[in-house]
């Protein structure tokens, strides 16, 4: 009997974002019945044509008719917008994403952000060019989080680990999603996504985790903004396309929120002279809210464990839907 194959395509300029020679040892120990084969994206088309499982940062839909005896694709990313999830299904192969790793570098991010604003070290690093002295200027930006409320719409497993961070500084978390659980698990007060307006009313910090789907699609716009606390800072860690980009510049220059800070957005990256790169109170981050050094050693363990359940004929973790079962409300 053949033994399953595994193609492998995970290139990257960053060593934890790419397969090392220690992991491939240590899947190939661990699997001794599979033959794993490592390929470049270029050659990776290829090679598809007697791969059985596909583990890689991307796969283009068109890669599939090549791919005659593929079962199963699986990517060490927590989104699916980028895969072709629909197309897989449509043949009869499985799509898994990873979670449960990604949440530990963005929860740090993300509170770093917040407390760049809530401590005025944005506004510090900006003040220490053109003033001797700006300690009063930080008495009137500054604000505390213990007590404050930290609202996180698409709050998934990510958000979950968000929040318990949040909840260590002493803040309130409310979590937005289209499935709430039942406990307030966490410490989290979950409310549906249908009642959205009031959960950001009420926030000093919005964080915006949504995936992109048709439903999600400039989620963030003018009306929502106008919910906003006033003076409420605003987080986007999810996707661009969930943000209507001028009615965030409109929230902002009308003084309606205090900053907001976008690991995201739309181009990538933004032109020199983009009023988002330029506004005072914007910090962007060029997509490094996953940045973790042990990336690619968690996202191989996850991987791992959905193998042997491949093998085993076990129900596969991270199935995608596809955009059409996905229901209209967003945030799972």
């Amino acid at each position: 009997m053949n033994r399953p194959v595994v193609l492998i395509s995970l290139e990257s300029p960053h060593s934890f974002w790419r397969l090392s020679a220690q992991h491939e040892r240590a899947l190939s120990a661990a699997f001794p019945g599979v033959e794993f084969r490592a390929a470049t994206e270029e050659a990776m088309p290829h090679q598809l044509a007697e791969a059985n499982v596909y583990f890689g940062w991307r796969f283009e839909p068109s890669w599939l008719f090549g791919a005659p005896h593929l079962r199963w694709i699986t990517s060490p990313a927590a989104g699916t917008d980028h895969l072709p999830v629909a197309e897989a299904q449509s043949v009869g192969v499985a799509l898994t994403r990873s979670y449960g790793f990604h949440g530990k570098p963005m929860a740090e991010h993300a509170m770093g952000l917040v407390l760049g604003f809530s401590r005025g070290l944005f506004m510090s690093q900006l003040a220490q060019r053109n003033k001797i002295w700006w300690k009063d200027d930080l008495a009137e930006e500054f604000f505390d989080l213990a007590g404050a409320t930290m609202t996180i719409v698409g709050c998934g497993s990510i958000g979950e680990h968000l929040a318990r961070v949040a909840r260590s500084f002493g803040m309130d978390v409310i979590g937005v999603r289209r499935t709430p659980p039942v406990s307030a698990e966490g410490g989290i007060t979950w409310m549906h996504t249908s009642a959205v307006h009031q959960a950001v009313s009420v926030a000093d910090v919005v964080v915006d985790l949504l995936p992109a789907t048709r439903a999600t699609d400039r989620f963030f716009d003018h009306d929502l903004f106008s919910a906003f606390k006033p003076r409420s800072l605003f987080l986007n860690l999810g996707r661009a396309v969930t943000v209507d980009q001028s009615a965030l510049l409109a929230a902002l220059n009308a003084g309606h929120l205090r900053g907001t800070a976008l690991d995201v957005f739309d181009p990538k990256p933004l032109p020199a002279t983009h009023p988002l790169r330029l506004h005072p109170r914007v910090v962007l981050t060029p997509k490094s809210s996953t940045l973790c050094r042990t990336y690619m050693d968690e996202a191989v363990a996850f991987f791992a464990d959905n193998l042997r359940r491949y093998l085993t004929g076990q129900p596969l973790n991270g199935l995608a839907e596809t955009p059409a079962a996905r229901s209209p409300y967003v945030g799972g």
